[in-house]
């Protein structure tokens, strides 16, 4: 058999290169397009040529003589009319260069220049003529201002602008109106004279409209802390008040309301500032939010106790500002308030950011000579103390006194160092303490595990309740080796102090105030100072300069010391018996007293 044809085409190139059928239908097109437009192009031309051809020879020639006859009568004719002494070589120039460049039709076939000249050499001239400047040279030429370009379908079209120039004149002129403006507002009328119950009514309303203006921010930023930044701001810049009238009172209106916004809306937390990383990190807007409150709020108070700050040093120093309004009298009564504004923040605010730079702040105040701003820092460094269960605050105010005895060469008021006796050190306390910091918690029992959870509850609660257990008792024993060890380190700088003194300035009218810390703390003393401690009290009493309390309180310490730690001792108390009867006999019983 024969084998079957293959009925099957060979596929073309085309199909072969798989070109589709709307692009070669495009191709099409436009090939057909570009052959019509030369088409066009091409008939175009032709007819064009053949409208010249037809105007040439419609046209009669002017024989040469003819047309100079007629070009000399036209002459004489100009001439006739305006002689050529009244007109300019300038004048004269350009018509003969518009007679030799005429049209076509009445040009002088017996010239030598081309027939088809451009259009642009034949408007030359006149354009040359127009853009001749019309102006005077006496005028200053402008300067010119670049200005951004615009670009359209045309191109780039770039656009100038003239410099304004001011002369001269126009200055002068300015000047002498400011001037007769001046002279205008001193020639005005004086205000009338007020008189003094005037003045105390418009005192009385400036101060009213002061007063609701702080009521009205204080009550804005209570209400929303976290959105009113700006208004906490508006109301600290009223404490630079200028207004001589009103500035005291409103200055101190201003110092007593931030106090009392700071303590309301300060938190219960020390705010850190932020790293670099966690600047550039992307958190939430409720976390932004709340680090731009916290942000502004640090700034916000750091601005207002460095503005108390000063205003303590300016009174303290007896200086005044140049631009002050505020009398050297009325500042006392200012720095009385930015005094109990700052102490009151101590006592307040211990947890809080710039606690050091308050109690830097106060310690010194504590040995001022105004007797109100001293027992105000007394006052407040007491409350301090009480308050202050663990001991880290009452050991940064201890190493602060010390610091401020030792540089003032001990030279002090008493009630300096008496501060020491409200110290919360004792045994007692700090076991009630510990005890108040780590609160017992309440677990359940195992009847109540039975009758409320399921086997599986009741074996996972009870590993729960133990791991909590361990974790309580872990803080409580950390919380009580932390506090044994910052009042350790507290008495150590109270104990130094005293003994510095002790054996430095015998006879200073801190004695007093030493022996009765001694008396107080002698049962915390460290065993080693035993024996040296008990000479220099038998030698104070011995010596004579001493009071019957002073002497009083020498021999108290020594039995307190003999009592505790000292009964390991083998010391004789006799001499401090002999020296307390003998002080009972310079003791005041009273009126009353009767003699068996």
């Amino acid at each position: 058999m024969k084998p079957r044809k293959n009925k099957k085409r060979v596929p073309s190139f085309r199909k072969l290169l798989k070109t589709s059928k709307v692009k070669l239908d495009n191709k099409l097109k436009n090939k057909q397009f570009k052959q019509q437009s030369i088409a066009k192009k091409y008939r175009k031309e032709q007819r064009k040529l053949r409208q010249a051809v037809k105007d040439v020879t419609s046209r009669t020639s002017v024989p040469l003589e003819e047309n100079k006859k007629k070009h000399a009568a036209e002459r004489e004719e100009e001439e006739e009319a305006l002689p050529l002494d009244m007109m300019d070589e300038d004048d004269l120039k350009l018509m003969e260069d518009l007679a030799q460049k005429a049209s076509f039709v009445t040009r002088d076939l017996s010239s030598s220049e081309p027939v088809h000249a451009k259009k642009r050499k034949q408007e030359s001239v006149i354009d040359r003529y127009e853009k001749m400047p019309r102006r005077m040279q006496t005028e200053p030429e402008k300067e010119l201002i670049h200005l951004l370009p615009i670009k359209d379908k045309s191109g780039i079209i770039p656009q100038t602008m003239e410099k304004p120039v001011i002369s001269v004149a126009q200055n002068e002129e300015e000047e002498d109106t400011e001037e007769m403006e001046v002279v205008e507002e001193s020639s005005e009328e004086p205000q009338p004279v007020l008189t003094t119950d005037e003045l105390l009514i418009q005192r009385r309303r400036k101060l009213q409209e002061k007063k609701i203006h702080i009521a009205a921010l204080a009550a804005a930023i209570l209400s929303d802390p976290e959105n009113s930044i700006k208004k906490l701001k508006e109301l600290r810049a009223m404490l630079m008040e200028q207004d001589p009238n009103v500035a005291v009172i409103v200055r101190k209106l201003v110092m007593v309301s931030l106090m009392e916004i700071f303590k309301d809306i300060t938190p219960s937390y020390k705010i850190r500032p932020l790293t670099e990383a966690e600047k550039h990190t992307k958190v939430r807007k409720e976390t932004q939010k709340l680090r731009e409150f916290e942000e502004g709020l640090v700034s916000q108070y750091k601005f207002y106790l460095e503005n108390l700050e000063q205003t303590v040093k300016d009174w303290k120093q007896r200086k005044l500002k140049k631009s002050n309004v505020i009398s050297l009298k009325a500042y006392k009564g200012l720095a009385e308030i930015a005094v109990k504004c700052l102490c009151e923040l101590l006592v307040v605010l211990p947890h809080f950011n710039f606690h050091n730079n308050i109690i830097v702040l106060i310690v010194p105040l504590m040995n001022d000579t105004s007797k109100l701003i001293s027992e105000m820092c007394c006052e407040a460094v007491k409350k301090l103390f009480k308050q202050d269960k663990l001991g880290s605050v009452s050991l940064g105010v201890v190493k602060v006194i010390s610091g401020l005895v030792k540089s003032r060469n001990y030279d002090v008021r008493p009630e300096v160092l008496k501060i020491f006796l409200h110290l919360r050190i004792k045994e007692v306390e700090v076991k009630k303490d510990t005890e108040d910091i780590t609160a017992k918690k309440k677990f359940m029992s195992s009847k109540e595990r039975r009758k409320n959870l399921s086997r599986m509850q009741r074996k996972w609660k009870k590993a729960e309740e133990k791991l909590e257990r361990e974790l309580l008792e872990a803080e409580a024993s950390e919380s009580k080796e932390k506090k044994l060890k910052l009042h350790t380190e507290t008495l150590n700088i109270v104990f130094l102090t005293y003994f510095r003194i002790l054996k430095k300035i015998q006879k200073s009218p801190l004695l007093p105030a030493v022996l009765e810390g001694l008396a107080k703390f002698a049962h915390l003393i460290n065993v080693e100072f035993f024996d040296d401690l008990l000479v220099v009290l038998h030698s104070l009493i011995a010596s004579g300069d001493l009071s019957y309390r002073e002497s009083l309180h020498c021999v108290l310490t020594a039995f307190h010391i003999l009592s505790g730690q000292g009964d390991v001792l083998n010391i004789d108390p006799s001499k401090f018996y002999s020296h307390l009867y003998r002080t009972l006999f310079r003791l005041h019983a009273g009126n009353f007293s009767v003699i068996f």
